[in-house]
């Protein structure tokens, strides 16, 4: 219960910062935005901007493992609030960098997902969404991506994971077997829940038959 409410309390104290960046930002007050931002990180985890940027995700995630179970709540927080200065930082005119921490909020949201997160905390699939949409024609990390096929696939949007698996499979980050088996999976899948999500049954016995070709 200490946990739950000082999680709330951190949200809240947050959401009412992310209200004065948001302002900064407004303003073209990029500086003063980013040190807000610097702010959080150190009050709320004890981390700085420099370490964020230079920490690869994996390495991120490791630090909100606790007694081997990741703090999915506190790691999308996180997330967030790097979703906020890559923002920031875009609108600075800093494309490169801003880039790196979308890539960065993208992951950490996808692996916060994947553990257990509460979706309703930061409205996480949105975020999501919202990254990929703007990530979109930026090459993702093969370790992302993978986390981005899961999602899909468990979300329903089944187009969206075959793009996923076939980037993964060109990039030889991806067994064809492995596609095969996504491809099966789909197959037991009622058809109209295929269409919505993007594909037909048909389309899903012809990336079947393409795959075990390749195989």
């Amino acid at each position: 219960m200490f946990r739950k409410d000082y999680l709330v309390r951190a949200i809240e104290e947050i959401t009412e910062a992310l209200g004065t960046i948001f302002g900064l930002k407004q303003q073209k007050k990029h500086p003063e935005a980013l040190q807000e931002l610097e702010d959080l990180f150190r009050i709320q985890f004890r981390l700085n901007s420099l370490l964020l940027g230079t920490l690869s995700p994996k390495d991120i995630t490791e630090l909100f493992r606790s007694g081997g179970i990741i703090e999915a709540d506190k790691l999308q927080t996180l997330a967030r609030l790097l979703r906020e200065e890559a923002d920031v930082i875009l609108d600075s005119g800093d494309e490169n960098e801003g880039r790196i921490r979308q890539h960065k909020a993208l992951h950490l949201f996808l692996v916060a997902g994947q553990h257990g997160a509460d979706p309703s905390l930061w409205q996480l699939d949105e975020e999501i969404s919202s990254l990929l949409a703007q990530l979109k024609g930026h090459p993702l990390h093969p370790d992302t991506e993978r986390l981005v096929f899961s999602f899909a696939e468990e979300k329903g949007r089944y187009a969206q994971a075959e793009d996923a698996l076939y980037r993964l499979i060109d990039q030889q980050a991806m067994g064809v077997q492995e596609g095969i088996s996504f491809y099966e999976r789909l197959a037991s899948v009622d058809p109209q829940d295929l269409v919505e999500g993007g594909l037909s049954a048909a389309e899903v016995q012809e990336g079947l038959v393409e795959l075990r070709h390749r195989l």
